[in-house]
């Protein structure tokens, strides 16, 4: 099995290497591709490809990364480097893709914006497995605590049917024996921050990002990542409703969009 590493953080992350190691680990064959420079908050985007139709492609390792990995850094979001691979951009289509290890939580509905789980989501939605792994720190200290987690919940994952969702992978920023151990969680009300928007008299408008009390969703991703437990999470996008009542209309509406 064919395995593709990326992220939001760029080639220069270590979390690159900590996920190509646990995939090198459990035998699959490793390429990592990786945007150029960092995409946090890029969600699914899709954006890198010049006027041209060309994209900038560098052979070029990320930090720690095992002899012999093929790595490209690719001046591109990272689900657009997912869709290409998907359709054998960088070689032979992959089976999984590991997105991280990202610097920082991805909880709650806030995942939506997310650059490295955008980039599963993609894959996902490709009908190719994938995973979204992030440690609770900004300035991460414990990578082999997020390899650990990583290691124990991908066998689940290759074992689903390709496409079927993405795992979600929050783990504390703790030494392995510190962290409580690992928790099926849904999604908090929000994420790790969430906005703020004040406008005053003149119009002018403040955006503000703020962190939420966690502690108020005890037992969701978020509440329980802090309290100190790593968290998994299924995601599936997009999905309709098809149970929905809808407003159809079997003939043409008027220009006053009521029917004719």
């Amino acid at each position: 099995m064919r395995a593709m590493i990326t992220n939001d953080d760029g080639i220069d992350s270590p979390g690159l290497a900590v996920l190509a190691r646990v995939a090198l680990d459990a035998g699959l064959e490793v390429t990592v591709v990786a945007p150029a420079t960092e995409h946090s908050g890029a969600g699914a985007a899709l954006f890198g490809v010049g006027r041209d139709g060309q994209l900038d492609v560098q052979e070029l390792p990320s930090p720690g990364l095992p002899d012999g990995v093929r790595s490209l850094a690719v001046g591109a979001t990272p689900a657009l480097l997912t869709l290409l691979a998907a359709d054998g951009g960088f070689g032979p289509r992959p089976d999984v893709v590991l997105s991280g290890v990202n610097r920082g939580a991805n909880t709650g509905n806030a995942v939506l914006h997310s650059g490295t789980v955008g980039a599963a989501l993609c894959a996902a939605s490709l009908g190719v497995r994938a995973l979204a792994v992030s440690l609770d720190s900004a300035d991460p200290q414990h990578w082999a605590t997020a390899g650990v987690v990583t290691a124990h919940a991908l066998p689940w994952a290759l074992d689903r049917p390709a496409g079927d969702g993405v795992l979600n992978v929050n783990v504390p920023d703790l030494p392995v024996d510190r962290v409580r151990g690992v928790r099926s969680a849904p999604l908090a009300r929000f994420g790790a921050v969430q906005t703020t928007v004040d406008a005053d008299d003149a119009g002018r408008h403040t955006v503000r990002f703020v962190e939420p009390d966690r502690g108020r969703d005890p037992d969701s991703d978020a509440g329980l990542l802090a309290g100190g437990w790593a968290t998994l999470t299924l995601l599936r996008a997009p999905c309709s409703e098809v149970s929905a009542q809808l407003p159809e209309h079997p003939r043409p509406l008027t220009a006053a969009g009521r029917p004719g």
